[in-house]
């Protein structure tokens, strides 16, 4: 067994796949956001769509401002499975599990354009990550 295995344990390997997923995630939010880009005509590097421009620029800035905000949780979220992970495997995979699970029904409900459906589910999001502290 090598030394980081003993360090960190065998069900650290739970909590790295909860990262990969998270990963996963995030990369599948970006792809939805190119599909919104060409079906709604938002060139890059237009970050987000102007309502004078652009008759559909909520929908398109909803998506958009969905996956931004994965984004913007991913290094603190990383950072507190990778630590959190090292003392309580299992608790945090469990936990991180569960945050990224509620942050696709956070995405799904945000890409819906009325930015309250993404606390439809998306509310245990601050849930999960606020007990991992």
């Amino acid at each position: 067994m090598s030394a980081a295995a003993e360090f960190l344990g065998k069900e650290y390997g739970y909590v790295t796949l909860v990262l990969v997923l998270y990963c996963v995630l995030n990369f599948w939010m970006g792809f939805q956001v190119g599909k919104a880009r060409k079906k709604y005509k938002v060139p890059y590097p237009t970050l987000y769509a102007m309502e004078s421009e652009n008759k559909n620029a909520k929908l398109f800035n909803c998506i958009q401002r969905g996956h931004q905000n994965s984004l913007e949780f991913m290094p603190v979220f990383f950072m507190l499975m990778i630590v959190g992970g090292m003392g309580h495997p299992c608790i945090c995979a469990g936990l991180g599990l569960l945050f990224t699970i509620t942050r696709y029904f956070y995405f799904t409900g945000y890409a819906t354009g009325d930015p309250q459906k993404r606390l439809t589910i998306g509310y245990v999001t601050s849930f999960s990550y606020t007990i991992s502290f």
